[in-house]
C-alpha cells in the first residue's frame, strides 16, 4: 500500500513466536491498512498456519533465533520486494493497528527514518513501568540525546535504515535498541509519536536476567560509540 502523501509503499512486519492465540486478530486488523508479513521465529504452536489463514505473507526461521534475527529477515524480504519502508508491530496484541495511519502521516510530514511509538510508562503494570523508566534514562544518557521509549516495538523504518541494520549481530530484543544508535550515528532523522499503552495479561518472551545483562552491554557500547563519534571530527 502506498502512502497517499508521499507515494511510498509500506509493509507491516510482524515477528511472532508462539503467538497462535493472538496472531489471527492482529493480522486481520493490520491488513485493513497495510499488506502484512509475519516472520515466525521457530514457533512450536500453529502461529504460521493461523497467520497464513488470516492473509499474511510468511517467513519461517528454524530454530528460534530471536526477535532481532526475525526482524532482519523481514527487512531483507521487504527490500527484495521494493518496499520503501516497514511498520513493525508485535503479534501479541499490545500494539493497536488502528494507529498505523498516524505513523504514515508523521512520516509524510517529516520524512523521519525511524519513528518510535511512545508509550505512557505510568500506565504499565509494575515492575515494567519502573524498568522502562530506568532504561529510558540510561539509554538517553548513553546516546547523548533524549529518547522517550527506546524499548517500544511499534516503529516505522525507512528503506535506508533497514539496509543500515542488516550487518547487526544482535539476535534478541537488543536489536531494537541498536537500530536507534545506527539511526543517530548515520545522521538519519529520529522521531516519535504517542501510542496507546496496552497490557492485558500477555506473557513476555523476555528472559529477565539475560535481557538485563545484554541491555547493560548495549548501553555501554552505545556510550563508547557516541563518545568516539563526538571525538572523530577533532581527530581530523
Amino acid at each position: 500500500m502506498e502512502n497517499a502523501q508521499t507515494g511510498s509503499r509500506f509493509l507491516a512486519l510482524i515477528p511472532a513466536y508462539n503467538e497462535a492465540a493472538h496472531v489471527t486478530h492482529v493480522v486481520q486488523q493490520t491488513r485493513a491498512y497495510l499488506p502484512v508479513l509475519v516472520v515466525d521465529d521457530g514457533s512450536s504452536d500453529d502461529t504460521t498456519a493461523r497467520a497464513e489463514s488470516a492473509g499474511a505473507a510468511l517467513l519461517q526461521q528454524t530454530p528460534n533465533q530471536g526477535k532481532g534475527a526475525a526482524l532482519r529477515a523481514g527487512f531483507r524480504w521487504a527490500l527484495d520486494q521494493d518496499y520503501h519502508g516497514v511498520i513493525m508491530l508485535d503479534a501479541d496484541g499490545q500494539h493497536d493497528p488502528a494507529e498505523i495511519p498516524a505513523f504514515l502521516n508523521h512520516h509524510a510530514a517529516g520524512q523521519a527514518d525511524l519513528i518510535i511509538g511512545e508509550r505512557t510508562f505510568r500506565q504499565m503494570p509494575f515492575p515494567r513501568s519502573l524498568t522502562n523508566t530506568i532504561g529510558r534514562w540510561l539509554f538517553s544518557w548513553a546516546l547523548g540525546q533524549p529518547v522517550r521509549d527506546n524499548q517500544s516495538g511499534y516503529r516505522l523504518l525507512t528503506r535506508r535504515l533497514m539496509q543500515a541494520t542488516l550487518d547487526s549481530r544482535e539476535g534478541g530484543f537488543e536489536f531494537e535498541v541498536e537500530m536507534i544508535v545506527i539511526c543517530v550515528q548515520r545522521g538519519y532523522t529520529l522521531g516519535g509519536i504517542p501510542i496507546r499503552t496496552i497490557y492485558a495479561g500477555e506473557s513476555s518472551h523476555i528472559k529477565p536476567i539475560p535481557h538485563l545483562v545484554n541491555f547493560f552491554r548495549v548501553i555501554w557500547q552505545t556510550r563508547r560509540a557516541m563518545r568516539r563519534a563526538r571525538r572523530a571530527p577533532q581527530a581530523g
